[in-house]
């Protein structure tokens, strides 16, 4: 196999403008001072999701959720195989990366939903607290993702954060995307920066 390209940029942006918001939000939780920059890091996370939704029905092949999410036993055998040291390499997300996808996605808009009633004071304290547990969740996920980019590292020899960097993985020819897709990743920053406004405003 050959190093081809399989992420394409709004992918690429998108993962990490979604890493990006989610730390900002949780390290300016705590502060009534940065609230407006949690309120506008919040807003992205949301905007990076909705377009991640979109991108993920139309979106290049290993983008799009029919390419890598699984049913449950496919992601329970991914995982017993890396136990073993027998998991199938996946030219996209694997079985169990699909899942935690499909999971951060709709913890990143509820916890944004959330964070939106809170930030308007709308429900009481009943969205605050949701909005604390819903963000503490999604730190775990995102920690058990980080654990799994690394096994799934050492286990597949391929550097997995490096890919998200360059889009490049081990695949075959046939596997390749054919472009980049730099305009929606235009669109995809555009729409983000319009979100974070609209909701922290």
């Amino acid at each position: 196999m050959n190093r081809i390209l399989v992420w394409d940029l709004p992918v690429r942006l998108g993962h990490w403008l979604l890493a990006g918001g989610f730390v900002l939000a949780w390290l300016t939780s705590e502060s009534e001072e940065l609230r407006l920059v949690h309120a506008l890091a919040g807003g992205a996370v949301v905007g990076v999701v909705l377009f991640r939704v979109v991108w993920g029905l139309v979106g290049t092949r290993h983008a799009r959720f029919a390419g890598f999410v699984r049913g449950p036993g496919a992601a329970f055998g991914y995982l017993r195989g890396l136990l073993t040291g027998r998991a199938p390499h996946a030219t996209g997300h694997n079985p169990a990366g699909g899942w935690a996808i499909v999971a951060l996605l709709a913890l990143g808009l509820l916890s944004g939903a959330t964070g939106w009633l809170t930030y308007n004071e709308i429900g009481g304290e009943v969205f605050g607290e949701l909005h604390e547990g819903l963000a503490t969740a999604m730190l775990v996920l995102v920690l058990l993702h980080l654990a799994g980019v690394v096994v799934g590292s050492l286990a597949h020899r391929e550097n997995l954060a490096r890919a998200m960097f360059t889009g490049l993985k081990r695949g075959t020819a046939d596997e390749a995307i054919l472009g980049a897709r730099p305009f929606a990743a235009i669109a995809l920053a555009g729409w983000v920066a319009l979100c974070a406004w609209w909701l922290a405003r």
